[in-house]
């Protein structure tokens, strides 16, 4: 009986193995949460040209393109670029550890931005650069407690900002311009939240919108930490208010391009780190400001204003930082002092369309930064050429018209040849159509797209030291970040209306004629989600829009080849598991026949039937077998209430059949039990004696070690003395 034991008890082990073994298995070949996979999986339904590892059974042990997981839980889709269409479905809120969602410069990702989005109360980062995405902001974006990377510039949204915005206390960059927002900005009023309650925010990017109504002064506050308010090219009216003054740590501040009135506050002077300074296109009015204070300042447009006539204004000699002074249209009056051209760092000096008049004297003492002179349209009437190096132009000034001279200054500047990466003496022709040639000569598909910089610091366009200090600063990060980038290549400088510099960027693939998905999805990333800074001594804050990319390396190959590699993994595991099953079955007929025979030897009744007459069946005459579960029953657990005797071979209880036949049961005890086969010839032999003066045997029991017979009961002492011991010993005695 131990035997059988033991072999269940290997059973159970090699089971469990086997599970363990089966549960590996599943792990090793699906990782994702449940939730996390339907997720997914909704949002495949909703997108067409989906990255080929999509199509893999698990997102997180497959290793989807975009997917970050940690555990089994997805924590990050980043997409940038990947020529995504459709929409994106409101069942993302179902990833509920999602940390950070880029689906930039998808452009036919479109739709509107699902409320459920609001769920997502881990995200840190959302960006949706450049898609396609309509319709108004929800307001549930306010309940993205941990988010700190806010951009959707360059979409289709419309209607207001969400006041709900203001709940986002962790923020730190806030990006909604180039979209088609409208009405007020939003500030806090006791019982709806504002902008102005984001007093831990460095970044305000709402340039190019249809924002309406005043700049509210609540707005603004010393408590903030601001460093770009960019609000250019909007609907904005009303003075421009002096709390703005109190953010002392502002750097670029756009107002430009609106309708805003009245005199500017005095306390501008304060914003001592303000760099860039753009209020040009406005309805401004009032003395022109002293800004005597604004001692960082290097670019400053006051541009098409109406200020009161005012001669051209010394406090401008002081600030010594200036590179770019654009203050055309403002009523400016007298001579321009020939010590302003000596400011160190000066290079463009716009002050056409004004009144300025008399001699204009550059005098020596400028330096060799100087590039451009703009002083058309006024009523200079004496200039005196000391063939200087840079431009100067007096076009439609009374030097020019009434004299009838054809210099140089009397002429428009023509378009000079503008900057483009130089190539090394590469062979023309020697790429594909489709092709470009890199810098290196080498034939690849790029990836390309513009870098828009909503600020910069120098003036002429042509200038070839900013270019180069960027493709330097892009080189260094690419490598920094082991990026697949061989050189890159930048071209087409040029200014649009909204006095934005454009530059055409080229990203040349290291080791191969393209770039694979992961590949243009970092690069993405690292301009969506600002990771890139460019040069600070040059350039201000930039936004990029990413070209179509349409040449992804075959990365069918690495897909097919990591699928084959998942089912051969999970092949071999089938059969291993198979083989240990067969094994296990093997050893447990083995362990079953051993203890078959084992049990044989120590157990005579093995093989019995008592259905049967023939073989190693003992040969009774009225007894049978009782199983030693139903003698338990019978006796209540051998209980001492039903004891009636013992003696040197054991108990004798007395036990009631479920007939209601009263029976007693001898159990012998350990020590004095007999071996197998003497049991077995004892119960023959009792199985066949009867007489009035012998009690009958009924049955036995041999089973878990036990020896136990069961005989008529009989209500007297001879009963008693027989079970004991005496009489049945006389028995057998009599008997042998």
């Amino acid at each position: 009986m131990e035997s059988f034991w033991l072999i269940s008890q290997m059973g159970s082990t090699i089971w469990v193995l086997l599970l363990a073994f089966s549960v590996q298995i599943y792990i090793t070949t699906a990782t994702t949460d449940g939730r996390d996979y339907a997720a997914l999986r909704s949002l495949t339904d909703e997108w067409q040209n989906l990255p080929p590892t999509w199509t893999e059974a698990d997102p997180c042990g497959d290793s989807w393109v975009g997917i970050e997981c940690t555990g089994s839980r997805v924590t990050s889709i980043t997409l940038p670029n990947m020529n995504l269409v459709g929409e994106l479905s409101g069942d993302i809120a179902m990833l509920s550890e999602l940390q950070q969602l880029d689906l930039s410069f998808n452009r036919e990702l479109t739709g509107p931005l699902p409320g459920s989005i609001g769920n997502l109360k881990k995200l840190k980062n959302l960006i949706l650069v450049g898609c396609g995405f309509i319709g108004q902001i929800p307001y549930t974006i306010g309940s993205l407690p941990q988010l700190r990377f806010l951009s959707l510039n360059t979409n289709g949204f419309t209607g207001h900002i969400p006041p709900t915005i203001g709940n986002l206390s962790n923020l730190y960059w806030l990006d909604m311009a180039d979209n088609q927002l409208e009405g007020p900005i939003p500030v806090s009023n006791g019982s709806t939240p504002g902008l102005d309650l984001l007093i831990h925010t460095k970044h305000f990017h709402f340039g190019k919108n249809k924002l309406s109504g005043t700049i509210p002064s609540k707005l603004f506050s010393s408590d903030m930490e601001l460093i770009h308010v960019l609000f250019e090219s909007n609907k904005l009216s009303g003075p421009l208010p002096s709390t703005l003054g109190l953010v002392q740590t502002l750097e670029v501040v756009r107002f430009d391009n609106n309708s805003l009135s009245g005199s500017l506050p005095l306390n501008l002077n304060n914003l001592t780190n303000v760099h860039e300074l753009f209020l040009s296109n406005n309805k401004l009015s009032g003395p022109l400001p002293n800004l005597t204070g604004m001692t960082s300042l290097s670019t400053l447009h006051l541009s098409n204003n109406t200020f009161i006539p005012s001669d051209f204004p010394s406090w401008l000699e002081s600030l010594t930082s200036l590179t770019i002074i654009m203050m055309g249209s403002i009523k400016l009056q007298g001579q321009v002092p020939t010590t302003f051209f000596g400011l160190p760092h000066l290079q463009a000096v716009e002050l056409e369309r004004n009144q300025i008049n008399g001699t204009l004297v550059i005098g020596t003492s400028f330096t060799n930064q100087l590039q451009l002179v703009d002083l058309r349209n006024n009523k200079i009437s004496e200039f005196n050429d000391a063939g200087y190096n840079f431009e100067i132009v007096l076009v439609d000034n009374p030097v020019c018209m009434e004299t009838g001279k054809t210099d140089k200054y009397c002429q428009l500047p023509s378009r000079k040849s503008l900057y483009s990466t130089p190539q090394k003496n590469c062979v023309s022709g020697s790429c594909r159509s489709s092709q470009i040639t890199s810098p290196t000569c080498t034939c690849a598909y790029p990836y390309t797209g513009t870098l828009l910089f909503r600020g910069y610091t120098f003036a002429e366009i042509g200038n070839t030291a900013p270019y180069l200090s960027l493709e330097q600063a892009l080189m260094k990060f690419f490598q920094t970040h082991q990026l697949p980038v061989e050189t890159v290549s930048l071209s087409d400088p040029r200014k649009d209306q909204f006095q934005y510099l454009l530059l055409d960027l080229s990203v040349f693939p290291y080791g191969a004629d393209s770039f694979n998905r992961s590949g243009i999805s970092m690069l993405a990333f690292a301009f969506s989600n600002q990771t890139f800074k460019p040069p600070k001594e040059f350039f201000g804050p930039y936004v990029f829009s990413g070209d179509k990319y349409e040449h992804f390396l075959d990365d069918t190959r690495k897909s097919k080849n990591s699928s084959t590699a998942i089912k051969i993994g999970a092949g071999v595991g089938a059969l291993v598991f198979f083989l240990l099953l067969m094994l296990a079955g093997i050893y447990a007929y083995r362990q079953k026949m051993r203890a078959e025979r084992a049990n044989k030897n120590s157990n005579p009744f093995a093989s019995w039937d008592s259905k049967k007459s023939f073989g190693d069946s003992p040969q009774l005459k009225g007894a049978r077998c009782f199983p030693f579960d139903e003698l338990k029953k019978y006796t209540n657990n051998f209980s001492d209430a039903c004891d009636i005797g013992s003696g040197g071979y054991g108990k004798v209880y007395r036990g009631t059949l479920p007939t209601g036949e009263l029976v007693a049961i001898k159990r012998a005890q350990q020590g004095s039990m007999q071996g197998g086969l003497e049991f077995k010839t004892e119960i023959e032999l009792l199985s066949r004696v009867h007489h009035k003066n012998v009690v009958s045997l009924l049955g036995f029991c041999f089973e878990r070690g036990e020896q136990i017979l069961v005989y008529e009961y009989v209500a007297n002492g001879s009963l008693g003395d027989s079970l004991s011991g005496t009489t049945l010993h006389l028995v057998m005695t009599i008997c042998y």
